[in-house]
């Protein structure tokens, strides 16, 4: 006799909980942009060394630790097809761990010229993903040199997690957007 109560509540808790599960709405699916487009990964250079009076610093072991959570960050199934870096070690050794794993070269770039690297990007790169490799106060400059909107306001100095994700459409009727995600250990 006392079963038929416990098969009672059971009962009105899977009604209870069909109910709730029906009340649930699934989100819509994202839309994908329509047509090909070129898709360039804006990062800073990992955690460096802060000693006071060099000049090309190395990076930390914590900055290694982010080039090697670069490396995964992007997922394998994209297909890089360019790894892009200013000429500076900390730069460098933080897009290499990439690089080597997807055996692409790291190529060098003027910070100072950023149009000229958009330029040879939407020139050289049609269709294509691209990782450039900068500093802080390169990086928003470098999704204004592609066109694209600031996905954020500004970097602060000490944020080396920022990978900013842009996307520019080879249709010139349809704008270049730009998205900010996070990537390794949280670093602000």
């Amino acid at each position: 006799m006392k079963l038929l109560p416990v098969l009672r509540l059971l009962l009105v808790a899977t009604l209870l909980l069909g109910v709730a599960g029906a009340c649930v709405r699934k989100a819509a699916p994202v839309a994908t942009p329509t047509g090909p487009e070129t898709r360039v990964y804006v990062v800073r250079h990992a955690e460096k060394d802060l000693t006071p009076g060099l000049t090309d610093p190395a990076l930390m072991p914590e900055g290694q630790a982010r080039a090697q959570a670069l490396a995964a960050a992007i997922p394998r199934q994209t297909r890089l097809s360019a790894v892009f870096s200013t000429d500076t070690k900390r730069t460098r050794t933080t897009a290499q761990p990439l690089a080597a794993a997807r055996a692409l070269p790291v190529l060098l770039y003027d910070a100072r010229d950023l149009p000229a690297l958009a330029a040879r990007i939407r020139r050289d790169y049609p269709s294509q993903n691209v990782l450039v490799v900068g500093h802080s106060n390169t990086m928003l400059e470098t999704v204004d040199a592609l066109g694209a909107p600031r996905p954020v306001p500004g970097i602060p100095d000490e944020a080396y997690d920022y990978l900013l994700e842009v996307r520019l459409p080879t249709d010139a009727a349809r704008p270049a957007t730009a998205v900010a995600h996070h990537y390794g250990v949280r670093s602000h």
